[in-house]
């Protein structure tokens, strides 16, 4: 018997890291730091805060309820999404339909539209829920695309990386 036969190159199906990370303990804790920032922000909003807002100027207290609005909302875009991964995980959906309620969600960014002046003028609290919320929002959305496989692909094992470019070096000589 003659060896002719190529070497079998068994490759392995891609998988995804966000598919992994949603149904870790990262996602775990992830989901607990936003229910925790929901709470956070309504007991401060339903209270401190409220008392904060009465001591402003005119212009800072129209800012103030701005972003204490867009807040929220971007705070409750949050919270679906991870009830949403959430139920999947635990087989509550499957993975289309929690993709098909996904798509009702709107995880959008975009910073403050009031003035770097008028913004200052906010409480700090609130400034600082605004800052978490958008980077909560901003690993969120990163998870959300690595889902998609919108984010960045895992590279190639290298030794399957350089067999690839002289597989494509020695064609291009035939």
């Amino acid at each position: 018997m003659s060896d002719t036969s190529e070497p079998i190159v068994v490759h392995e199906p891609f998988v995804s890291f966000g598919q992994k990370l949603v149904s870790s303990d990262a996602f775990r804790a992830l989901f607990r730091e936003g229910m925790a920032l929901v709470e956070e922000t309504a007991a401060y909003l339903d209270g401190e805060g409220r008392e904060e807002s009465r001591k402003l100027a005119r212009a800072a207290a129209l800012a103030y309820a701005t972003e204490s609005m867009r807040l929220t909302t971007r705070l409750m875009q949050i919270a679906s999404w991870l009830l949403i991964q959430r139920a999947a995980n635990e087989g509550e959906m499957n993975q289309e339909q929690a993709r098909l309620e996904k798509q009702k969600v709107k995880l959008t960014t975009g910073r403050s539209t009031v003035s770097a002046e008028t913004y200052a003028a906010l409480p700090q609290r609130l400034r600082d829920l605004v800052d978490h919320t958008e980077r909560l929002q901003s690993r969120v959305l990163m998870l959300e695309n690595q889902i998609n496989g919108k984010g960045e692909k895992a590279p190639l094992n290298p030794i399957e990386n350089q067999l690839a470019l002289l597989r494509t070096a020695f064609a291009a000589e035939a």
